[in-house]
């Protein structure tokens, strides 16, 4: 008896020690953003999800949390920080508040159209900027998406820079962009995406700075029918890992998530080139529509101001600047 005991219990702890990794190694996941449901980023967030748990038999869940459910954007930064979050798709302006070299991102005219913000994006001095996240921000930047280009949407007629002085735009909360706006003699407004279809509406803003999807998704232009198409900034975004999360998993489970976030970021890139055109011609076949092509010399005073302020702040920009022309 004693022997079959013995044997019971050997075979009950090797048992049990062939599921403790299993068990020990399942992760529940969340990850947070600020985009809507349908939005691009928060597709690619679901998408994202499904593959892990179906890579993992379901040994890794990941449930996407948008439209800012889990706070904004700063807030969700504190929360990887602390690994009360476990990832995030996180807009580049958020992080470039925290650290400054990715502001750089958002020079403007640095791109001339979407393919070609997607070059500068994917090239090796972009990348290489996510190297500063673990020491400066406490979290893992595993690769880029983006948004569109940035647009203008206002609420009155626009011919010339000097109608911009005075007016009151709506700005993602970013010092990048309320420099670019303050050299144009406008008064940057900070403001959530949900709070913008109705700032507009009520007239708390005059006009807005904003990407093509959500231009027509959002239908911001009935209630500011002078749509620009400008393309005066790039819009990346950052796939996060909380640090203190990262460096609780394993080798195998680092790699997989790194390449599943990193191939779903990209395809976000792929997205916009295919769509962000037909975005903005939807919108100026809207019969309501004040639609106007603006380039780079209609801000020529406002983006020497922005260089002379950046180049300084974040020396990156002249790399970023060579890539530009270099992929042009």
């Amino acid at each position: 008896m004693s022997m079959i005991r013995n044997t019971l219990t050997a075979f009950a702890l090797a048992g049990a020690v062939g599921l403790t990794p299993a068990i020990a190694a399942a992760q529940n996941m969340r990850i947070g953003l600020i985009t809507p449901p349908n939005h691009v980023w928060s597709q690619a967030a679901v998408a994202m999800g499904e593959e892990l748990n179906e890579a993992t038999g379901g040994r890794i869940t990941l449930q996407a949390f948008p439209g800012g459910q889990l706070g904004n954007e700063a807030q969700m930064l504190q929360m990887l920080q602390t690994g009360a979050l476990d990832m995030a798709f996180m807009t580049v302006a958020e992080i470039s508040n925290r650290v400054p070299e990715f502001g750089a991102f958002f020079a403007p005219f640095l791109a001339d159209d979407i393919s070609h913000a997607a070059r500068i994006i994917r090239s090796d001095v972009a990348t290489e900027l996510l190297d500063l996240l673990p020491e400066e921000a406490g979290v893992m930047g595993l690769g880029f998406g983006s948004a569109g280009m940035r647009q203008m949407v206002s609420r009155v007629a626009v011919s010339t820079a000097a109608d911009l002085n005075g007016l009151k735009i709506r700005i993602t909360p970013v010092d990048a962009f309320r420099d670019f706006y303050n050299a144009l003699g406008t008064a940057p407004t900070p403001m959530p995406l949900p709070a913008v279809y109705d700032a507009l509406a009520n007239a708390q803003v005059d006009a807005i700075d904003m990407d093509a999807e959500l231009i027509w998704a959002m239908r911001y232009f009935e209630q500011a029918p002078t749509v620009l198409e400008t393309n005066h900034a790039l819009f990346p975004m950052v796939g996060l890992v909380s640090g203190r999360v990262w460096a609780g998993l394993d080798g195998d489970d680092q790699t997989l998530i790194r390449e599943t976030m990193q191939r779903h970021l990209d395809a976000t890139i792929d997205t916009y080139i295919e769509k962000d055109p037909e975005w903005m011609a939807q919108v100026e076949a809207e019969e309501s529509v004040n639609y106007a092509r603006i380039g780079p010399d209609f801000f020529a005073d406002a983006i020497a101001e922005w260089e002379a302020t950046w180049a300084e702040r974040a020396p990156v920009l002249s790399a970023l600047r060579a890539v530009a022309d270099e992929t042009r």
